[in-house]
């Protein structure tokens, strides 16, 4: 291998370790909830989603943070590097105040307008207990985007594995209360989930003060705004894939039950490949930052074509494994025909999806931190679009692979829009940077206050 490939994969394998610990964990929880009832399994599903939700504002800071910082340290400017650290903190602190209290005042309100009855209490009994420890999911996020943009993907992945190690031994003591225990339910649920990423904060902060750069003083509100910057391009983005995905929920529960079990099923094993896609997608927003940073324009027009080939080829790599082995791994979530059914018709309709998903996800990574985040998430929302429109109007004639089929649409648009109005080149270093954290941001490039 040659270029940057071995930077990409050295980078990109921690933070798939890091998202894969995530999706087992979660599923493991759901287990121990699920023998609670379906009232349970619907509060802690609400959960979930709120965070979700909650996770797109939190994205403009953590991923503003990986670009600022990468782009400082390529620049070799210490002080910058220092600045952006305690600009994040600063916002992490915000940003979990502005989320944190209202949601915590509101939880019944929420849950109310959700679910009724006993599941909207057990919802708001464990809001009662996430909204005020949210700041340590955000704090969790910041820390872990400090480590990556010095380069560091192993810290975070470590903490992750410790977190889900944690909960993965507090959900039953804490859901069940076997022995003199006593059985919390879905507050355990919730007490399970803050305590295991209480311990992993903890230890992330004494590993960050190891590290810690010191910081000049000055410039810190110019520093938060060029974060807020440079992350908007990420946290809108994954906001329009969430609503889209909610969109696309509604049209697939048109076919019926057994349709959205099996698109929920082939959805999950999706998740463990398309995972390698954002794996790869913030070693390319890491490289790509540093690099502009560095002023490297001829790098960063490799690295563009290095993360295509690197994604190219797990996307291909993706499409034949789901159409190979859809059938045995539906087996291992259901044994109903016609969920099982659908869903390998699903995975084996993804084939024509993952590839040009895959350039989309992980040639998105170069452009936005290069600078072309405002039209990618033009060619995106346009895309995504076209995805809905495409997946209704095949539907009539083709039943629901047609919903498969706009999926597959929907990515190849994408990626042209994306071609179109990105170019084939990142932006330059200079100009990219500028574009990507605006003016106030490039103010700070002075003599006497270098960012």
């Amino acid at each position: 291998m040659r270029g940057h490939l071995p930077r990409l994969i050295g980078l990109a394998g921690p933070v798939y370790g890091e998202l894969l610990s995530g999706v087992v964990a979660s599923v493991i929880g759901t287990f121990w909830v699920a023998g609670l009832g379906g009232t349970a399994v619907a509060a802690v599903t609400l959960a979930g989603t709120v965070e979700n939700l909650l996770l797109g504002l939190v994205l403009v800071v953590s991923s503003g943070t990986t670009v600022r910082l990468s782009h400082a340290l390529g620049a070799d400017d210490p002080a910058a590097a220092g600045r952006t650290a305690r600009a994040a903190w600063r916002l992490g602190a915000v940003g979990t105040l502005l989320l944190a209290v209202p949601g915590f005042l509101l939880r019944e309100h929420l849950a109310g307008v959700f679910l009724d009855g006993a599941a909207a209490a057990l919802a708001a009994d464990y809001f009662a207990v996430a909204f005020p420890a949210f700041g340590l999911f955000f704090g969790q996020r910041i820390a872990d985007e400090l480590f990556k943009g010095a380069g560091d993907t192993r810290t975070p992945m470590r903490m992750a594995l410790l977190a889900n190690a944690l909960l993965l031994l507090l959900d039953p003591l804490l859901i069940l209360g076997p022995g003199p225990l006593p059985a919390l339910g879905v507050t355990g649920a919730a007490l399970a989930l803050t305590l295991s990423r209480a311990a992993a904060l903890a230890v992330t902060l004494l590993l960050r003060r190891r590290r810690r750069t010191p910081a000049p003083p000055g410039g810190t509100g110019r520093t938060m705004r060029g974060i807020v910057a440079a992350g908007a391009p990420f946290g809108l983005d994954f906001t329009a894939r969430m609503g889209v995905g909610t969109a696309q929920l509604g049209l697939v529960a048109a076919f019926g039950v057994p349709a959205v079990a099996g698109y929920g099923v082939g959805y999950r094993v999706l998740l463990i490949v398309t995972m390698a896609f954002y794996a790869v997608r913030q070693a390319a927003v890491i490289e790509s930052a540093r690099l502009a940073g560095g002023g490297d324009t001829a790098a960063l027009r490799t690295l563009g074509r290095d993360t295509a080939r690197l994604a190219a080829a797990l996307g291909a790599g993706a499409a034949v494994l789901c159409a190979a082995l859809a059938v045995p791994v539906t087996a291992l979530f259901t044994d109903d025909p016609a969920v099982a059914g659908e869903a390998v018709g699903f995975l084996r309709m993804a084939g024509l999806y993952l590839l040009p998903y895959a350039l989309v996800v992980a040639l998105g990574g170069v452009y936005q931190a290069s600078g072309a985040g405002r039209p990618l998430v033009v060619a995106v929302l346009l895309g995504l679009g076209l995805q809905l429109g495409a997946g209704a109007a095949l539907s009539g004639p083709l039943g629901v692979d047609g919903l498969w089929a706009g999926m597959a649409v929907g990515a190849v648009a994408q990626l042209a829009l994306m071609r179109l109005l990105v170019g084939r080149r990142p932006a330059g270093p200079v100009g990219a940077v500028g574009a990507a954290v605006g003016p106030a941001a490039q103010a700070e490039r002075t003599p006497e206050m270098a960012d």
